[in-house]
């Protein structure tokens, strides 16, 4: 008799690939692999966190640019949008060839850090083509926030820094969820699966929830994003159970 398997989940993840970064008059993303960057519009993302944030500007980082100084590097952060389900299962849209890199200092010139800061030369402060990393031929478009003097080592500052690069991101999925699926360049599946009778594997992942600003938030609406999403500090620091797929899928924020 063959093994027996039960399928829980079912992933699909279509990427898109991004063949130029560029600026322009609106925050677009094309399926032809075109997107561009409204460098006026960095202001509004600030609103209504005024009491937290100073400042935001953009930079648009090809790869041969990243011999270049950046302030302290809080995220990496993917484009991906939820087209069909919750984070884990259904149909995910993801933008290949660029990432989003959320940047902190403060407006005293204090690096947004808890234990320790990455501000330097872009190129050697960053491991590229790692897991969670730029590739080496993938641009950036560093979201640079200039938080008021002392609210860089607080959570209610930096989680304003997080959410407000949400929204910019948040710009991009509306476009990317309303791409046509078969124009994908590429295409891949995942599946949660059980095997009654055999052994199972828990992995344990330790994550940041000391408090200050060292902190990590799950279960946003959209992967990687921050709309909707829990602390772990809110939850008490108690172990959260989440499936391959879910972690996959981009259910982790870290907000350090």
């Amino acid at each position: 008799m063959g093994e027996e398997t039960k399928e829980l989940r079912r992933l699909v993840i279509k990427a898109y690939h991004v063949r130029e970064v560029q600026w322009g008059s609106e925050n677009e993303v094309t399926e032809n692999g075109i997107l561009t960057v409204d460098e006026e519009s960095s202001g509004r993302y600030k609103r209504g966190k005024e009491e937290y944030i100073s400042d935001i500007s953009f930079r648009i980082i090809r790869p041969e640019e990243r011999d270049q100084y950046t302030n302290t590097i809080m995220d990496i952060i993917p484009i991906s949008a939820k087209v069909l389900g919750d984070i884990g299962d259904g149909i995910t849209h993801t933008l290949t060839g660029v990432y989003v890199i959320l940047t902190g200092v403060d407006t005293v010139c204090k690096q947004t850090h808890e234990f320790g800061s990455s501000e330097g030369n872009l190129l050697e402060q960053m491991k590229y083509g790692k897991a969670g990393t730029p590739g080496e031929n993938d641009a950036m478009i560093t979201f640079d926030v200039t938080l008021q003097e002392g609210m860089g080592q607080i959570r209610a500052g930096v989680t304003a820094a997080h959410r407000a690069c949400d929204e910019f991101v948040q710009e991009f999925r509306e476009q990317l969820r309303k791409f046509h699926g078969d124009k994908c360049t590429e295409r891949h599946e995942f599946y949660d699966v059980v095997r009654p009778g055999k052994k199972k594997v828990l992995i344990i992942k330790q994550v940041a929830g000391q408090g200050a600003m060292y902190d990590m938030h799950l279960f946003a609406k959209e992967p990687s994003g921050v709309e909707g999403s829990r602390s772990i500090i809110d939850m008490g620091n108690m172990p959260v159970l989440v499936t391959p797929n879910e972690y996959r899928d981009g259910i982790l924020r870290s907000m350090q």
